[in-house]
């Protein structure tokens, strides 16, 4: 599938293109930094506070409520440190602008170390940028998938 970009949207009236273009530029930057693990350059792209949003899961070690920009960049680093690194994949099947909104939908997997199980399923992550930098974080994912993965086998 291709990228789809919506812009001058009637929900939530006219954006600038200038708004979507670099809209559209911080969440790419946010992308090549989260595949490549980029802590620090993370870490300056989210805002000092963010609405972070990703459902709650006490199984799940890597999922925990976060409001500081250092606490959400690490979050990648955290879940690499419970999953099998040659295991893991994320695809974006869509990105969508409109203004400092951005939402992508792809679909996730991988493998929890201590478990040896395997998670997937699709996710639609809404980011928003000000001030050239992530305000907004929100995460849904397939979070029965994750959790019964990170349940040991009784």
């Amino acid at each position: 599938m291709t990228a789809t970009t919506a812009t001058n949207s009637p929900v939530n009236g006219a954006s600038s293109a200038a708004q979507a273009d670099a809209t559209r530029a911080v969440v790419q930057e946010f992308l090549t930094a989260r595949i490549a693990g980029d802590t620090g350059r993370l870490v300056e792209i989210f805002a000092d506070e963010v609405d972070w949003l990703l459902a709650d899961n006490p199984v799940v070690p890597w999922i925990r409520p976060r409001t500081t920009g250092a606490e959400c960049a690490t979050q990648a680093e955290e879940m690499a440190g419970y999953t099998v690194s040659e295991d893991s994949r994320a695809s974006v099947d869509t990105f969508l602008v409109d203004g400092a909104d951005a939402v992508l939908f792809g679909h996730l997997s991988g493998t929890v170390s201590a478990t040896g199980k395997s998670f997937e399923g699709p996710f639609a992550l809404r980011l928003t940028v000000e001030g050239g930098r992530v305000i907004r974080h929100h995460l849904y994912e397939n979070s029965v998938s994750v959790a019964a993965a990170c349940t040991p086998t009784v």
